[in-house]
């Protein structure tokens, strides 16, 4: 497999264009064949995902899976043999298709010219001309023409630059959305309207954190992005801390027995999460090593790498596992209609979780225990999505007091973090790396501690005026 982050932009070829103006290698011209696959439904459109197989007279047959990524999108690319999906595709997408058949949904044919722009430090971008002919049974229905320029080098600024001097030259808005949507004339999924009643905003929240876990899980699979597993644990965790919030007008039976459905999810995530996170600042502590001390801490960080390895097979099995697709399926119809048997306050509710957060530090020691820390931290990290949930419902004055919240989970989590990897380190062994090592954990772990009463401070005397400002 061959993963690239697409970063280009999209222009209209109008009828003033008078053709690329750059100079550069000139690209052969081809034309492309590409036929896209979806459910019947189009529940990969829905995500905002493109599965084609290309075919060209110079190239052999490839599939190409594009994933959002951000403002860019993520490009997969496997050989294509044959027109049967792999099956390594089908399991990227388990959690939108849920195991329904992929089948053609549309063809494109694409008559493609264009130069490799340069500079004095290589390869910038490629821009092509593309002349797209949407076809019924072989013939053509429909026509458009596309600027595009990708980069291969450049940087944002590069694409700003290439884009003032297309423009320049004739081309203007494009559609702005994939071949496949104009194909299949597709508009995405807009976000739901701000205002409505304090249920409709519970239930678009609960409904975006649902589509956050479906856009996070294909990233998880493939178990190279830290950021696409942290943000897919994130939104397990923030739904169901909703799902708790908004216990004064969810039915609660109902709504504890899907929080209680997620935590098994949460918790296949979290192995790999945890050993993300020490092996990005093992990396960095190594790398300030010198001598035998570097040599020790590379191999530590090998062994903890091939621990990471084990922890994603064994996530990557349990995504497969019947009880994960039962549990999106589950979800997919409980955030459509969640259920309501209340009228209570979420304002009230998050001066509720305040309060308990506020007694558990009360009740803390002069010298509290680490499980005590990372037990406040639990607690704040609840009223923290007990704010969130009760502004998109509303609610006013929540800004400072969601900042300060993060600033001590902030503090905290570096606290937790350290405490971790000291711990696994000891597990691992001795010697004078690993002694190295969990001296700069000690050192984070005591500068964490230092830290949290200030930031408590600040988060404890926001908290103590919402009942005044959240009105």
């Amino acid at each position: 497999m061959r993963s690239t982050v697409e970063r280009e932009l999209k222009l209209g070829a109008g009828a003033e264009f008078a053709g690329i103006p750059f100079e550069g290698r000139e690209l052969p011209e081809e034309v492309l064949t590409s036929t896209y696959f979806d459910t019947d439904d189009l529940r990969l459109a829905e995500g905002r995902i493109t599965l084609r197989r290309r075919t060209a007279e110079r190239r052999e047959p490839t599939w190409q899976l594009k994933l959002p990524a951000g403002g860019d999108r993520l490009e997969l690319e496997w050989p294509a043999p044959t027109e049967a999906v792999p099956a390594e595709v089908r399991d990227l997408l388990t959690a939108r298709t849920r195991g329904a058949p992929l089948s053609a949904v549309a063809t494109l044919r694409t008559r493609r010219s264009g130069v490799v722009v340069r500079d004095a430090d290589g390869d910038v971008a490629e821009v092509v001309r593309d002349s797209v002919e949407v076809l019924d049974e072989g013939r053509p229905v429909r026509v458009f023409d596309e600027i595009e320029a990708e980069l291969v080098g450049g940087d944002a600024k590069a694409l700003r630059q290439l884009e003032r001097r297309l423009r320049d030259a004739g081309a203007c808005d494009g559609d702005g959305r994939p071949k496949l949507f104009q194909a299949l004339d597709l508009r995405p999924p807009k976000p739901a309207p701000g205002g409505g009643s304090a249920r409709a905003r519970i239930a678009a929240a609960l409904q975006e954190q649902y589509r956050e876990i479906l856009n996070h899980d294909p990233g998880t699979r493939l178990g190279d992005d830290p950021e696409a597993l942290h943000d897919h644990r994130v939104a397990i965790r923030r739904l169901r801390a909703m799902l708790r919030a908004g216990r004064p007008m969810l039915d609660r039976t109902w709504a504890d027995g899907l929080r209680r459905s997620l935590r098994g999810a949460g918790h296949s995530l979290a192995q790999v999460r945890d050993l993300d996170v020490l092996l990005e600042q093992l990396r960095a502590d190594v790398d300030e090593l010198d001598g035998p001390e570097h040599a020790g801490g590379a191999r530590i960080v090998q062994i903890l790498e091939e621990r990471r390895e084990r922890a994603q097979t064994d996530l990557s099995a349990a995504l497969r596992e019947p009880a994960y697709v039962s549990l999106l399926n589950r979800l997919e119809h409980a955030v459509k209609e969640p259920r309501f048997s209340g009228s209570g306050s979420l304002s009230k509710a998050v001066s509720r979780e305040h309060r308990r957060v506020r007694r558990k530090t009360r009740r803390l020691p002069r010298d509290p225990s680490d499980a005590q820390l990372h037990d406040v931290r639990k607690a704040v990290k609840r009223a923290r999505y007990a704010a969130e949930l009760a502004a998109a419902t509303g609610a006013k004055g929540t800004g400072k007091y969601l900042k300060r919240a993060k600033a001590v989970q902030d503090v905290l989590g570096d606290h937790q973090d350290a405490v971790v990897a000291a711990a696994v380190l000891r597990e691992i062994g001795s010697g004078p790396a690993m002694a190295a090592l969990v001296a700069r954990q000690d050192a984070r772990r005591a500068d964490a501690r230092a830290a949290f009463p200030k930031a408590w401070k600040r988060f404890d005397k926001r908290g103590r005026s919402l009942k005044r400002t959240m009105r």
